[in-house]
């Protein structure tokens, strides 16, 4: 059935028809009355975009969540924020960027637009996200062809920081964090790493992302790239863009940042209560942490070998929307067909054998019964 408001962001594939009762995903932005008090303030001070008081409060708070070192730049979406953090690193154009082929297509998009050739690795089989030392053991036999390293945060979990840096360090290649669905994960900024405020995060305004980042200079630059190469002047410095965010989305997301205590503690038992509900069918994985450690606006589990497909049809037979988020991986997709791979046994496995399920933060008990009632039929 029909998401209200905005549909997830693959909608162009969705595994849905009519009959579905519970949806994959229900968005839910602040509340009108939660967000007239910051619209007043900005008919009062007839600001309305170019970085007013609104949008430089908002990024102050995300980079208060971050101690004093962090700056945040915020962007109109996160697939732009990624594609200008690129520029900013001033790159060697065509030079390759190693990604995960197991994440959203925005990654990969994200690469070509700054100018650049994903180059796309397989995923631990347990993370479901690059390993460093996979990468450095490509990155010394082919130093000169790796430009940049993009590790992704599979589904909203956190990578270990820590190996990224050393790797960093080691190989002299720059890492930069696709954080897109990490909101609630992310507190580390020593690597460079962009976060998606769409409308379908834990913490949504609409449409929005941000590069948050201890190297101030990475930081000014991609905001030099968001507003036409302006720097202090009307002087257009380099070629860039326009991909400010406007007083508009910051009010969105001043909202959300007040309630968002409240509101993580609501994703939480919502997730708690999906997890409680499937106790008894240990052949559904969750991620590790899902639910008790950390929360994403995603369920995606590990089921059975290859059987993600099979178990689709049979919860949509019995009124449950699914989504393969990622479907087969980057690799599968038009787009980037012809793109450079390694081998990718895990990426296909995964592909195969993983599903997103209905969540949302006000998904209720009878929904959560129903999944689980009906995704036990489907696993027999």
């Amino acid at each position: 059935m029909a998401l209200p408001h905005v549909r997830p962001k693959d909608d162009a594939a969705p595994q849905s028809d009519a009959r579905a009762s519970v949806a994959v995903a229900r968005p839910r932005l602040p509340a009108a009355e939660a967000i007239l008090p910051y619209l007043e303030r900005i008919d009062a001070a007839r600001w309305y975009s170019n970085f007013g008081p609104l949008l430089t409060e908002f990024e102050q708070r995300m980079a208060d969540r971050f101690g004093g070192q962090a700056a945040v730049t915020t962007v109109t979406n996160a697939t732009q924020a990624l594609s200008l953090t690129l520029q900013a690193m001033d790159l060697a154009p065509g030079s390759y960027v190693v990604l995960p082929a197991w994440t959203f297509v925005a990654t990969a998009h994200a690469v070509t637009q700054a100018g650049l050739v994903p180059w796309f690795l397989d995923v631990d089989p347990v993370t479901w996200m690059l390993d460093p030392d996979q990468v450095a053991d490509l990155a010394r036999d082919l130093n000169a062809e790796v430009g940049a390293v993009i590790p992704v945060c599979a589904f909203g979990a956190m990578p270990d920081v820590d190996r990224w840096l050393a790797f960093r360090e080691a190989t002299g290649v720059p890492v930069v964090l696709d954080a897109a669905a990490a909101f609630d994960t992310l507190f580390d900024a020593r690597l460079p790493a962009v976060v998606s405020l769409h409308a379908t995060k834990v913490l949504g305004l609409g449409e929005g992302g941000m590069l948050v980042t201890e190297d101030a200079a990475l930081a000014l630059k991609v905001r030099q790239l968001t507003t036409f190469g302006f720097m202090g002047s009307r002087e257009s410095l380099m070629p860039a863009t326009n991909a400010k965010l406007s007083e508009y989305a910051a009010a969105v997301g001043l909202a959300a940042l007040d309630s968002w205590p409240g509101d993580r503690l609501r994703w939480m038992r919502t997730a708690q209560m999906l997890r409680i509900a499937l106790i008894g069918r240990p052949e559904v994985k969750f991620q590790e942490g899902w639910g008790s450690s950390w929360v994403t606006s995603v369920c995606t589990v590990g089921l059975p070998d290859r059987s993600a497909a099979a178990v689709a049809r049979a919860l949509r037979e019995d009124g449950v929307d699914t989504r393969a988020w990622w479907g087969g991986g980057c690799q599968t997709t038009p787009a980037f067909a012809d793109a450079r791979r390694e081998p990718l046994p895990v990426t296909e496995r995964l592909a195969a054998s993983t599903l997103g399920l209905p969540f949302f933060i006000d998904m209720d008990a009878g929904e959560i019964a129903h999944v689980a009632d009906a995704l036990g039929r489907a696993l027999g």
